[in-house]
């Protein structure tokens, strides 16, 4: 089964709880366990507060995503200038909170990948394994397709 969704937002930072809700009432509509939801959603948000916090150009911003073979794909694209690049003199260390959000994601998505330049934005794709509720929409429909081509 798969499914498809494409959202284009202002840059505000009223649109991530928008997201959140799309994307987890879809999730959780195909039977997506509840912490493997939880953990899409904190990925997305992250990527979603680094577009409206740090993209410098740009009104909009698009979130894609897709189900597709038990995977959960979204891609998060601003038109901004790319990422700037730290001064040599800031700390990035353990404490400091630039660069926490792509800490976050890396740790609950199976997949993280940014691609970034100058004058074509950025591109956040964030890729996990989705595990499933028992009875899940998915795999009812699944088994019925299965029962009803054999």
């Amino acid at each position: 089964m798969d499914m498809k969704l494409s959202l284009a937002m202002p840059r505000e930072a009223l649109s991530i709880p928008v997201i959140r809700r799309v994307v987890g009432d879809a999730l959780r509509g195909l039977g997506v366990a509840e912490d493997c939801v939880a953990d899409v959603l904190v990925a997305a948000s992250e990527a979603c507060t680094n577009v409206v916090q740090h993209a410098r150009a740009g009104a909009e911003f698009e979130v894609a995503g897709w189900v597709d073979d038990g995977t959960c794909v979204l891609r998060i694209k601003d038109w901004g200038h790319g990422p700037r690049r730290p001064a040599p003199q800031e700390d990035l260390g353990d404490l400091s909170e630039s660069g926490r959000g792509i800490r976050i994601m890396r740790a609950l998505v199976d997949d993280l990948s940014i691609d970034a330049g100058p004058d074509r934005g950025t591109v956040v794709h964030l890729r996990k394994r989705l595990t499933w509720q028992d009875g899940a929409l998915v795999r009812r429909l699944e088994r019925q397709l299965a029962r009803s081509a054999g």
